[in-house]
């Protein structure tokens, strides 16, 4: 399983599932949405358990390459880059710390695993992506599970993604997710060097 991430759109994702060999994996809608009253908002799902949907939906594949695009710690690394965004990071610190002991607990409970690998999908643009979870703590924790792929278009997106996924390396299996919440915790400023090396 391959969870799909960064400048991810609906075209990419119907592009990649014409592939042969590959299929895509969502989490399905919620039912209650349909019994929801019209003016009524359904409650938005945390990143975790739209992930969690996905990757289950996912182990029911047979593909060679099976696509996630909803990856259960998104929370998780939308609040790490604000942390890095805020002055002083404190606002972006707090809504860290507590996505994670969301996705912690959800983690601890069985509720998800991670996934095989994540694929970073990125703009070709100077200056790279930023912080990022997945190509800064992520990729320093395990870099054979972390790839990326870089383009301007869809189309050209969807040619890099399968290059990227035939050339994935196999590799020690992620740590458990405390230890990687906890090193993205302390990854330091320096680290962020990385985000950018990835796509050079």
């Amino acid at each position: 399983m391959v969870v799909l991430v960064g400048e991810v759109d609906d075209r990419l994702v119907a592009g990649l599932a014409r592939s042969p060999n590959v299929s895509v994996a969502r989490a399905p809608a919620a039912a209650a949405a349909a019994d929801q009253p019209a003016a009524a908002e359904p409650a938005a799902r945390p990143s975790w358990e739209t992930g969690a949907l996905a990757l289950r939906a996912a182990a029911r594949r047979r593909s060679a390459y099976v696509i996630v695009p909803e990856d259960p710690l998104a929370d998780v690394a939308a609040q790490w880059r604000e942390m890095w965004g805020t002055p002083g990071g404190s606002r972006g610190a707090a809504g860290f710390e507590d996505r994670a002991a969301g996705a912690l607990a959800a983690w601890r409970g069985k509720q998800f695993e991670l996934p095989d690998y994540y694929l970073v999908m990125a703009p070709a643009q100077p200056g790279g992506t930023g912080p990022d979870l997945y190509l800064g703590p992520l990729r320093s924790a395990r870099p054979r599970r972390v790839a990326v792929a870089v383009a301007d278009t869809p189309e050209a997106g969807v040619a890099r993604l399968l290059d990227t996924l035939r050339s994935l390396e196999s590799g020690p299996w992620w740590p458990p997710l405390d230890e990687l919440i906890d090193g993205a915790r302390h990854f330091y400023e320096g680290g962020l060097v990385q985000t950018q090396a990835a796509l050079a």
